[in-house]
């Protein structure tokens, strides 16, 4: 666990009146500067001498990618111009919109925010969701241009557009360098003047949020939280809400960036504390904790429960991994409140886990943290999303799995997600963008102008679309321009169809997808011509086959392995020739009506890319 100085220790933990704290958080479009923004704030408030870069980034995951991916948070002492200290509670959020339930559970921890956008780029489409939901949470906001060091950069481009977009006029928008630390000061002083103090009483029965939370070997359960009301100390017993459980409190403390123990954590401040709290489903992310002895009448409000909207399943290669992967994602659902995940069993995989996720981006971080924190070894299946169907006898169901669809027979009508999509770009993209939604079967709605060169492009689009590649292709068709934000628009019929893979005749559960019958032949073609390279060759025939139904729609084969069994054969009778082969025929033939085909990770992962290369 990282130490500070003692010198540095003492600032921490002094304390200031409520009145001189402020809870803010910063939010923005992903890749616009926040957490090196984060670091300056640590640098000028003497929490740190020099300042790693993305300092609150704590996991090799987020250096390696550049992105935030978990909200942390931090606590601030500043000497103000007015010669006061304030203490100033930061997290910093993520900025992907896979992510956004991390920044709205953070909104709820703060009275303030702090909207960036990058002076080259302006506003983007998840800027927008964000300043709505600060504006939401009745949040006072601090509208800021960085990256203000480029060269060749007028920020009066972004200015223009924050006051078009949201009404923030050019002064009241600070001008920041989150490279070269310019305007941090200035915006520290905005942050002490314009974001009120916590209102809450300390003296009133405890009631202290959980908005996140995470598993240490030794302490286990450590639970960040911000306390509305009342205080908690060392030593005091608390008592969940949620379930009725109580514990005794062993530890409370700030992060300063460390975890730096304190004497208590009182009304407005943002924490954690430890209990001896082992078993993960006592500790729920929006939980209010209250004391044992004098609780309060009603728990806080709490979060609105992340809804998963990508599905997948999980599996060790190995099953006598099982339990270790059972028990990783106990833990890993602990950090992250948005996953989730219940058994299931497949004829091709054995035994594992069908989880949930709110993007494509969040499949990949969290199977990425099992393979790396948990030293696991996983084969993902193909996202899917949740499909509604109407069964012949009235009856409705939801399917996330392929592997679950009905027989076409009992089919009365099926519904898809849709989500309503803001795509924006320069207008010189405007083509490429439609055509790239238009083969996605995105519906379109409307365009409008933003500023300067920008169009918003309005869409209504199935979700199943989005979490396979469009992204990816928007990025391509664009040069990396385009940004999308969607939110869930319910459900709409379509005629969708299920297409099994075949090998050797079986159905392999884990390879099916769910799609238009009009991609239904071509998908399926693709796919069997991606399978064809990634199954490697054995002693025998492999006839790979799609299908929908009983009826085939794709076929190709794997050509066998051939020994040369007439090597020995030095002249002679040619039937002597014709003998061997004919038993190495027969022999081929016994074999492929046992043999097993081993399918490699690469086969799974193939059918995610659909774009034909060939």
């Amino acid at each position: 666990m990282a130490t500070e100085s003692s010198a540095d220790q003492n600032a921490t933990a002094q304390r200031v009146p409520q009145q001189n704290v402020r809870n803010f958080c910063i939010v923005a479009h992903i890749d616009h500067g926040k957490s090196t923004l984060a670091d300056r704030l640590l640098e000028v408030c003497g929490n740190v001498e020099e300042a790693t870069e993305q300092m609150l980034d704590s996991m090799d995951l987020e250096r390696e990618r550049g992105i935030t991916i978990k909200s942390s948070a931090v606590r601030l002492m500043y000497e103000a111009e007015d010669g006061q200290t304030y203490q100033l509670n930061l997290i910093d959020t993520p900025g992907h919109v896979d992510f956004s339930y991390e920044v709205s559970r953070s909104l709820q921890a703060c009275e303030g925010a702090v909207v960036l956008v990058d002076a080259s780029q302006g506003v983007e489409a998840q800027t927008v969701a964000n300043v709505y939901l600060a504006v939401d949470a009745g949040l006072e906001i601090i509208p800021v241009v960085n990256k203000i060091d480029l060269p060749d950069i007028e920020p009066g481009m972004a200015l223009r557009e924050m006051d078009d977009a949201f009404g923030f006029a050019e002064d009241e928008t600070l001008r920041t360098s989150g490279k070269t630390g310019a305007g941090v000061r200035e915006l520290l002083e905005a942050i002490v003047r314009r974001i009120p103090a916590p209102d809450e009483d300390a003296e009133a029965p405890l009631r202290a949020m959980i908005f996140d939370s995470e598993f240490d070997v030794h302490q286990g359960v450590i639970a960040y939280v911000r306390v509305f009301e009342g205080r908690v100390r060392p030593g005091d017993e608390i008592r969940m809400m949620a379930s009725g459980k109580r514990f005794d409190v062993s530890r409370a403390g700030v992060f300063s960036p460390a975890m730096l123990d304190v004497d208590e954590l009182r009304a407005g401040d943002v924490g954690y504390l430890t209990a001896g709290i082992k078993d993960v489903g006592d500790s729920r992310v929006g939980d209010t904790i209250t004391c044992a002895q004098h609780p309060a009448d009603e728990p806080l409000p709490g979060y609105r429960e992340a809804q998963p909207m990508v599905f997948c399943g999980l599996y060790p290669t190995d099953n006598a991994d099982y339990e270790a992967l059972k028990d990783a994602l106990d833990r890993l659902s602990l950090n992250d409140a948005a996953l989730r995940y219940e058994r299931e069993t497949s004829a091709a995989l054995g035994f594992g886990f069908r989880c949930g996720f709110l993007g494509l981006l969040h499949m990949e971080i969290v199977q990425e943290r099992l393979e790396r924190e948990y030293d696991l070894d996983l084969i993902a299946t193909a996202p899917s999303v949740i499909y509604r169907i109407v069964l012949t006898d009235g009856e409705v169901i939801e399917v996330d799995n392929p592997a679950a669809f009905p027989e076409p027979e009992v089919l009365e009508a099926i519904e898809e997600p849709v989500v309503d999509a803001v795509i924006m770009c320069p207008q010189k993209y405007v083509g490429q963008v439609m055509k790239v939604s238009d083969d996605r079967r995105g519906a379109y709605k409307k365009q409008e102008y933003v500023w300067g060169d920008r169009i918003a492009l309005h869409y209504t689009l199935p979700l199943a679309e989005i979490v396979v590649d469009y992204f990816d292709a928007l990025k391509s068709a664009t040069r990396g321009y385009a940004t999308l934000d969607y939110e869930h628009a319910g459900y709409q019929p379509e005629d969708l169809v299920k297409v099994d893979m075949m090998i050797n005749g079986d159905p392999v559960d884990a390879l099916a997808i769910i799609c238009h019958r009009d991609f239904a032949e071509s998908r399926g073609r693709v796919i069997a011509k991606r399978l064809k390279k990634a199954i490697p060759r054995q002693l025998f025939e492999v006839r790979i086959q799609a299908s929908i139904g009983s009826r085939i729609v794709a076929s190709t084969r794997i050509a066998p392995l051939r020994r040369n069994v007439t090597e020995k054969c030095y002249g002679g009778d040619v039937t002597r020739k014709r003998k061997l082969l004919e038993r190495q025929k027969e022999g081929k033939r016994r074999m492929k009506q046992v043999g097993n085909v081993e399918v490699p990770q690469e086969a799974f992962l193939s059918i995610l890319r659909l774009d034909d290369e060939d």
